[in-house]
């Protein structure tokens, strides 16, 4: 089958929303994901977002952000996130984004290696909270159809450009592929399996990929296990510029369990708020509030000292009702486990986490190959350097997905000028 557009997105985590949300509603977008429309990393998400509190921030802020990634930031990136994290954080408020309030202010809340409280959160589902917002918004625009079950296999490219996408979809969708190849508007979005191969290629002026990370590449991840780095792949292939594909972030406290599968976070917001860890002696090692790399590595070495396969957490400096208020899902999924983390301490060992490298795009999310934009965890835009600094993700990938847009947007506008 053969599909024609204005813009393909390929992903439906916040970074791939927020891009169709802000591009102009007179173009036509197709959305692809390779799961169903919620299996993205972003609903994972649970700690919060940063935000530039004021401007006397600005310095800590920044320093804190290149420090975290051993200085191997790029700085303009760095200053282009932080000046417009604020826009960010009105515009999801807009969406209907229910932050933590206290009184008329923003609750803010502190994470490892921030010299001072700048998150913003919604307990413990940050990045449900505001995924699940975003998406009811796409879902209500007429310009744009979700194609769920249908994976990328590859770019389309016509003078060096890129042309649009190759892609592999499920038999549920080929209702709706047929009335899009015939060029009807398709807006229901019916629940459907997976399951059948349809081949289909999705020619559009505009390409984002924004297809996540490579958490699927490893044993132990906290990613979702179809996040396997696709796009790198091909990105590869056609010589489009890749950049530090060897940072890859490690996050210290997932729940140590014996089951396969993806591993559970316990967000580094708990140690914010005051969690501790212990080796088996309950003898604390480290500052819990380092770099994550920093943790990470106390963490093996405790491990490897005392031959065990994990260490503890302890959240007896942290109030019942914070826990169940700001840390529910935590508290639950541990009782699942057979844990009651307002009274003894829960197992936690180190899993894969964060992709800091990726495809290299500049300051407008713009990879090496024209007409192709790349954004979240899939792009290396050089905000978090060697190390992500905690609650930098989401705002990360929400101010370059903007940016992407508004590079779409200005594209059409000075091609139409040259006309």
């Amino acid at each position: 089958m053969r599909i024609k557009t204005d813009v393909v997105i390929v992903g439906t985590g916040v970074a791939g929303m927020f891009s169709a949300l802000k591009l102009p509603r007179d173009k036509k977008i197709v959305i692809i994901t390779k799961e169903d429309m919620r299996s993205s990393d972003s609903f994972l998400a649970q700690g919060g977002i940063c935000v530039l509190r004021d401007e006397n921030d600005y310095d800590s802020y920044f320093e804190d952000t290149m420090k975290a990634g051993h200085y191997e930031n790029r700085k303009e990136s760095v200053d282009i996130m932080i000046r417009g994290s604020r826009d960010i954080i009105n515009d999801l408020v807009g969406y209907g984004v229910d932050f933590k309030m206290d009184g008329d202010d923003f609750a803010y809340t502190r994470e490892g290696a921030h010299s001072r409280p700048r998150i913003l959160y919604h307990e413990d589902i940050t990045g449900k909270e505001i995924s699940e917002k975003l998406l009811q918004q796409v879902l209500k625009l007429e310009n744009v159809t979700i194609l769920e079950y249908t994976t990328m296999q590859d770019i389309l490219v016509e003078n060096d450009k890129c042309a649009g996408l190759k892609a592999v979809s499920a038999e549920g969708n080929r209702d709706r592929l047929k009335a899009m190849e015939a060029g009807n508007a398709v807006k229901i979005q019916e629940e459907i399996r997976p399951g059948g191969e349809i081949q289909v290629e999705i020619y559009a002026q505009d390409t984002i990929l924004a297809s996540g990370g490579i958490g699927g590449r490893y044993e132990h991840s906290t990613n979702y296990p179809h996040l396997t780095g696709d796009a790198l792949d091909i990105a590869k292939k056609h010589n489009v510029r890749l950049e530090h594909l060897d940072y890859v972030q490690i996050h210290p406290t997932t729940l140590y369990s014996k089951r396969p599968g993806r591993r559970f976070l316990i967000s580094e917001s708990v140690r914010g708020e005051g969690a501790v860890l212990y080796n088996s002696k309950k003898e604390r090692f480290v500052n819990e509030l380092l770099p994550r790399d920093v943790v990470t590595n106390a963490i093996r070495d405790e491990m490897k000292k005392e031959g065990t396969d994990h260490v503890w957490l302890s959240m007896e400096n942290i109030d019942k009702d914070t826990i169940l208020n700001h840390f529910p899902n935590i508290y639950q999924r541990c009782l699942e486990e057979g844990y009651d983390v307002t009274k003894e301490c829960i197992p936690v060992v180190p899993a894969q986490h964060y992709f800091m490298g990726g495809i290299w795009v500049d300051s407008d999310s713009k990879t090496s190959m024209d007409q192709l934009y790349a954004v979240g965890e899939t792009s290396c835009n050089g905000v978090h350097g060697a190390n992500r600094l905690a609650s930098n993700s989401l705002l990360e990938s929400l101010v370059f997905a903007k940016r992407a847009a508004k590079a779409i947007s200005a594209e059409k506008k000075s091609t139409a000028g040259a006309a």
